[in-house]
């Protein structure tokens, strides 16, 4: 594409959206933003046609508001069929779409909702480039919090590769000027636990409560998650900080709500 062509970003203001927005700026290119705070929604079609005029590429970043399988499957369904529609009527070249490592190993839940919109976005006229990040640091917090009874974080077992944000949002920028593989990979710089992750967070917050290990029986994507299902391929694109050095230096309120 040309190399300072018009770019929109979907889930503009969101944890990778606003990233790969601020990076694509800061390069000099022409960027839409697009969210539903800003009056396009890619799940009604809303305002898409006219924000698509002249964009050349589609960074798909949008995320759905609920973690549900069937709610995420239901946005992730409509958004690719309106971002290919709408698309394919203004003359967009390429859509690149942020997904998750290893959702197709997994059984159900939000990564099955991925694999769904993969495969929706990679079955239209549009050339799609599939970027699949580990989970982002800043998801580590509320992974964690979810597990708080009292003094005690209940973390499951959970060998992850988690990657920043930021450091997402420049593949995508890459991706999008630049193109690439079909499908690539991207995570930290190395394996962890997500309970050591959870014990560096509290030791960062000044937090006492205790982190255990906990495996959830009824959860069929236990076992996989915990024997390395969600870490990246041999190819993937490694790149830092690790989330201790992004705790270090995120200037986030990490301190529990």
């Amino acid at each position: 594409m040309n190399a300072h062509g018009k770019i929109a970003v979907t889930g503009a203001t969101g944890r990778v959206g606003r990233h790969t927005v601020e990076l694509l700026e800061a390069d000099g290119h022409d960027v839409v933003p697009i969210s539903r705070s800003g009056g396009v929604d890619v799940v009604t079609g809303a305002g898409l046609a006219d924000a698509l005029a002249g964009v050349e590429c589609v960074i798909d970043a949008a995320t759905g508001p609920s973690p549900d399988q069937r709610a995420a499957t239901d946005f992730f369904t409509a958004s690719a069929r309106n971002l290919k529609e709408a698309g394919e009527r203004a003359g967009v070249q390429r859509i690149v779409v942020v997904s998750i490592i290893g959702c197709d190993r997994f059984a159900g839940g939000y990564n099955a909702a991925k694999v769904v919109q993969e495969r929706a976005l990679l079955s239209g006229p549009i050339p799609v480039r599939v970027l699949r990040a580990a989970q982002f640091h800043e998801f580590v917090p509320q992974l964690v919090e979810w597990g708080r009874r009292g003094d005690v974080y209940h973390v499951p077992e959970f060998r992850t590769q988690p990657v920043a944000a930021r450091t997402v949002a420049e593949a995508l920028a890459e991706l999008a000027v630049d193109g690439g593989p079909e499908y690539s990979e991207i995570a930290g710089p190395r394996a962890e636990s997500l309970v050591e992750l959870g014990k560096l967070l509290a030791a960062h917050r000044g937090d006492a409560a205790r982190v255990e290990r906990v495996i959830d029986p009824g959860d069929p994507d236990a076992e996989l998650y915990a024997s390395g299902g969600a870490l990246p391929g041999p190819g993937a694109m490694l790149a830092g900080p690790t989330f201790e050095e992004w705790l270090e230096s995120a200037q986030l309120d990490l301190q529990r709500a």
